[in-house]
């Protein structure tokens, strides 16, 4: 069999609570035994405060008698007269400026600058009516020059009749070709002798073709001509 060991553990615990127990009971005794013990008595002196020294006490003062003094005389100021004083004349204020209304202001503008635009085509249309009847002008003269020269071929062509007084106008209807070839030369105004506007009828006829102009005018297709015998 085996030997029964004993634990040390154990041991040491017993130990421990043995020594806390003993510890416990020391307190317990020497707490009942403070308690128990009789107060110690105190002693107490009572003394009496010393009474206050006496207060010597003076006697009050007695007043001066008080003397009225004169009141001071205060001088008057002298008031001394000014001047009234000059009010300025308060400027009259000037009537308000009636305020310029924008659509009248941009109305205005809108005006000048339309008036303007017509004074441009105004002018334009001046330059342009002048540059026309200069146009005009000039057609004009050549075909007078032109007339002159049909005139000038036509009188090459004329046999004037006997007994012609005078130098009598006559007026023909003369159309034409582009080329100048003569259709007819109609009398429209005769010259009161039937043999002269016979005569130049037939030099009319007789000039087909007629000149051309000079320049790159083109001949009118139905002129007047005008034609007397001595120019």
């Amino acid at each position: 069999m085996f030997d029964e060991r004993i634990d040390p553990g154990r041991i040491m615990s017993f130990v421990l609570a043995a020594a806390m127990h003993l510890a416990l009971f020391a307190v317990l005794v020497f707490g009942v035994s403070w308690q128990n013990r009789p107060p110690e008595a105190v002693q107490v002196e009572l003394w009496n405060e010393p009474a206050p020294a006496p207060v010597e006490v003076k006697p009050a003062p007695v007043p001066e008698p008080v003397v009225a003094k004169p009141e001071p005389v205060i001088a008057k100021p002298e008031i001394a007269l000014k001047e009234p004083v000059k009010l300025k004349p308060v400027p009259k204020p000037e009537p308000a400026k009636p305020r310029v209304d924008d659509t009248k202001k941009r109305m205005r503008e809108e005006l000048a600058r339309e008036q303007a635009s017509l004074a441009v085509d105004r002018e334009r249309q001046q330059l342009k009516d002048q540059l026309a009847n200069d146009a005009v002008a000039t057609h004009n003269r050549a075909i007078a020059d032109w007339v002159n020269k049909v005139r000038a071929k036509i009188r090459g062509n004329v046999v004037l009749p006997p007994g012609v007084a005078g130098n009598p106008e006559m007026v023909f209807d003369v159309v034409q070709l582009p080329t100048g070839e003569v259709l007819s030369a109609k009398l429209r105004k005769t010259s009161g002798n039937q043999a002269l506007d016979d005569a130049i009828e037939r030099a009319i006829l007789k000039s087909s073709p007629l000149p051309r102009p000079d320049r790159s005018e083109t001949a009118p297709r139905a002129f007047e001509l005008k034609y007397r015998p001595l120019d």
